[in-house]
């Protein structure tokens, strides 16, 4: 069945944009429904043991609380801290566990019988963070007192120590592959990578603003830093080269982990929000959502189990459930869906399916105009599918038959389409479309506007405060987009004079040396 060659209305171009389901979309959606556990202040660490049953070290307050991840009940407490606990972190056979507190000490715990086997001292201020070194017979230590330490457990003595920051130490991180190389971050915005083996700073970085959170990679020569609403990769092999910037977070980020066997990276912020990054790429792939601003994340090894801890004190776990032949089939269909499509050289004519013709345009086609708008303007379909309204509205403007639509016919139509703009107007989809329909409207009504009284007067009221909202509001926007761009020229201008600064120096540093140069030869 054929309509004389009428082409239907084109409505999809107005439609949302639906979320791609990916591979990692469906894998992510295995995590069950979060148990929340409620501790006394907020969550400052997240660790797991890397033996079964992969319990994680929860750092809060005054204590270190041990959780199964099956149970979500606490396992051991650790609790021999004064002052607030940080950092606790796990050996990676999982029989010890370090953390650092508020006086300054590091304190070295026996996660069985739960008794202090080593408490090194030297730091004048709090330790946030704490770490055992790949050969397990080191800890290092990174503290408010702007130093990082490395301290030997079996005599319980200062190996090395730096001071290389300005100003607190809160980030830190060792590598996976070599005992001997440590970095840290400061809120002086600078990352400095250590060799123990060494009495300095191998590389000096720096990230643009305070560092809350590192980590290596698994392979140890890429490290990523987070600061403010930014994650920066980091090629230290290379020197320290800039190799991305990530930037999916609207608040600051304060964690950072590696998980599905070094293939993906984790990011929690202040705005609720984990993002996960594909390592190959850095693009992120899936998000969750959590109640509160996330301070800190941990993943169980085979991404078996999900934890986040929160500044109000709640910790969230996420198992994840073994549905394999859901996921196996969810994998197939999206699998069918990125194959490629297969050219041929020649095609076999099908028989035509029958057509349906929908009530717009059935009335478009016979150019009732009038029926065709009062049909896209009933409640269901603004309900349901207002861009089906938007497609017939911008259809009767490029015919010029909106205003014949409306002129001369009762105030319904007329009130409807008020109440439609009025609704929609801040919609970004929608919105050229409607200006356009809501000057037709203004023309029709432009000599008796001010003899309009009722629902129709009134409405057209509302539209216009709506209108001028939307004016207001651009304004607004627009100073502050002015204000950012005069911001960020000033940024790179400082950047710019830095530069020219330091290589003016370096310069008159050379010309120097190369006179004294000279005058010793003479």
């Amino acid at each position: 069945m054929t309509f004389n060659n009428f082409h239907a209305l084109n409505t999809r171009k107005y439609r949302k944009s639906e979320n791609k389901v990916t591979k990692d979309t469906l894998y992510w959606k295995q995590l069950g429904l979060p148990s929340l556990v409620k501790e006394f202040g907020a969550i400052d660490y997240i660790d797991f043991s890397n033996v079964e049953p992969y319990n994680f070290a929860a750092t809060c307050s005054v204590r270190v609380q041990i959780y199964s991840p099956i149970t979500k009940l606490v396992a051991k407490n650790l609790s021999k801290f004064q002052e607030n606990a940080y950092g606790g972190s796990f050996r990676k056979d999982g029989r010890l566990l370090v953390a650092g507190d508020e006086e300054g000490n590091v304190k070295l715990f026996d996660t069985n019988s739960k008794h202090i086997l080593r408490l090194f001292k030297g730091h004048s201020s709090a330790v946030h963070r704490t770490f055992f070194t790949p050969d397990l017979q080191c800890i290092s230590s990174f503290s408010d007192d702007k130093t990082v330490k490395l301290w030997d457990i079996s005599t319980e003595k200062l190996v090395q120590s730096y001071e290389k920051h300005q100003d607190y130490v809160r980030a830190g991180c060792v590598n996976p592959t070599s005992s001997d190389i440590v970095a840290s971050g400061g809120y002086d915005n600078i990352i400095n990578l250590y060799d123990f083996r060494t009495n300095s700073s191998t590389i000096r970085m720096d990230h643009g603003c305070s560092i809350e959170s590192m980590i290596f990679l698994p392979s140890g020569g890429i490290l990523l830093s987070a600061g403010g609403t930014e994650i920066r990769v980091w090629d230290v092999i290379s020197g320290g080269k800039l190799l991305a910037k990530l930037s999916h977070h609207h608040k600051t980020i304060t964690c950072l982990h590696v998980s599905s066997n070094g293939k993906r990276i984790f990011s929690g912020g202040l705005d609720r929000h984990v993002k996960i990054y594909d390592v190959s790429s850095y693009q992120a792939v899936h998000t969750l959502t959590f109640p509160n601003s996330v301070l800190s994340l941990g993943v169980a090894p085979n991404d078996q189990t999900v934890v986040a801890g929160m500044v109000d004190g709640l910790i969230s776990i996420q198992n994840m459930e073994n549905n394999d032949v859901n996921l196996k089939s969810n994998l197939k269909e999206v699998e069918k869906k990125e194959i490629l499509p297969i050219y041929i050289d020649h095609d076999i004519p099908e028989v035509e399916d029958k057509q349906t013709e929908t009530h717009y345009d059935h009335w478009l086609r016979k150019y009732e105009y009038v029926k065709a708008l009062d049909y896209v303007l009933k409640p269901y379909v603004i309900s349901k599918n207002p861009h089906v309204t938007i497609s017939v509205l911008q259809e009767l403007i490029h015919r010029k038959g909106l205003k014949r639509a409306i002129t001369g016919k009762k105030n319904s139509i007329a009130l409807r389409l008020c109440k439609f703009i009025t609704k929609f107007l801040s919609e970004h989809r929608f919105m050229r479309v409607l200006i356009d329909v809501a000057n037709i409207l203004l023309d029709v009504y432009k000599d008796s506007a001010y003899e309009l009284t009722g629902d129709l007067g009134k409405h057209i009221v509302f539209m216009a405060t709506a209108i001028n909202k939307e004016i207001h509001l651009t304004n607004e926007l627009c100073e502050l987009r002015g204000c950012v761009e005069t911001l960020i020229d000033s940024s790179n201008k400082r950047q710019t004079d830095a530069t020219l600064f330091i290589s003016d120096k370096l310069k008159l540093d050379q010309s120097a040396q190369a006179e004294k140069s000279s005058i010793l030869v003479v």
